[in-house]
């Protein structure tokens, strides 16, 4: 299934075929593309292999049966091509704000002048010099957005990025992400267990499906930006992400039963 536009060229073109831990197989014929300046959203089930994907297009797990390619060159291991915003923002407390935003520079690399102006654009210009512990939550998540941009990614890959934080900081930094991935014309993959946040950021959501992972659909989120959340298309096309997971909990609820049965 591919509904990507053909204006766009490729930039990842990942393909798994086989990823386990163990004798349990986590990943099975998964193909993922992402073009230049699209954003596409992972959903699914937990245990589907969502940051397990993530993770082998990070180049941060490479056992595994595949290949990784980014504008045509395969990715063997970790790049600076590549930006990786986590769950939780992970600044170092003894280091500055500035100095976390560059960190990959060295261990002053708050001074390059990269890093003010990415803290500017995420709203933390005054706090360049502050220690992560002056931060809110929100704040600190907008520091690691920050860092995820310093060294100017081609793909910026974020697992589930704003889950713990409030309703309202959470609604504000996917404001911000779509503001400062379209600045940057970077693109990006976002995992996230939020129907809502996956048509808000997404041009594209994938639907994942577990025992093996494997993508089991897909919705091209055709709503022009900036996107109103009240949108009709929005609670449509919500609806259509809902029953397809709901189809999802009932057969493997179906076969839970059958497994019991047999047993």
């Amino acid at each position: 299934m591919n509904t990507l536009s053909p204006v766009l060229p490729v930039l990842l073109d990942a393909h798994v075929a086989r990823k386990r831990y163990g004798a349990h197989t986590v990943i099975a014929d998964v193909g993922l593309q992402v073009r230049r300046g699209e954003i596409v959203c992972l959903v699914g089930p937990s245990g589907c292999g969502k940051s397990t994907l993530l993770r082998i297009v990070a180049g941060l797990d490479a056992d595994f049966r595949g290949t990784v390619t980014l504008g045509g060159l395969a990715l063997d291991g970790p790049s600076t091509r590549v930006g990786v915003i986590f769950q939780e923002p992970r600044l170092l407390p003894w280091l500055t704000v500035a100095d976390n935003v560059g960190f990959a520079a060295g261990r002053h690399g708050g001074r390059d002048p990269r890093v003010m102006h990415l803290l500017t654009e995420v709203g933390l210009g005054s706090f360049a010099h502050a220690l992560p512990s002056a931060l809110s939550g929100g704040m600190a998540q907008r520091a690691a957005i920050a860092r995820g941009l310093f060294g100017e990614p081609e793909l910026l890959l974020l697992d589930e990025p704003f889950s713990a934080v409030d309703a309202m900081t959470r609604m504000h930094l996917q404001s911000l992400l779509l503001d400062v991935v379209a600045r940057h014309g970077t693109s990006a993959i976002v995992v996230t267990h939020d129907l809502d946040e996956a048509l808000y950021l997404g041009d594209r959501v994938l639907m994942l499906a577990a025992e093996p992972g494997r993508i089991d659909g897909e919705i091209t989120v055709g709503v022009p930006r900036p996107r109103d959340r009240r949108d009709p298309e929005l609670a449509r096309l919500r609806t259509r992400l809902f029953d397809a997971f709901h189809r999802f909990w009932e057969a493997s609820a179906t076969d839970t039963r059958r497994s019991s049965v047999e047993t």
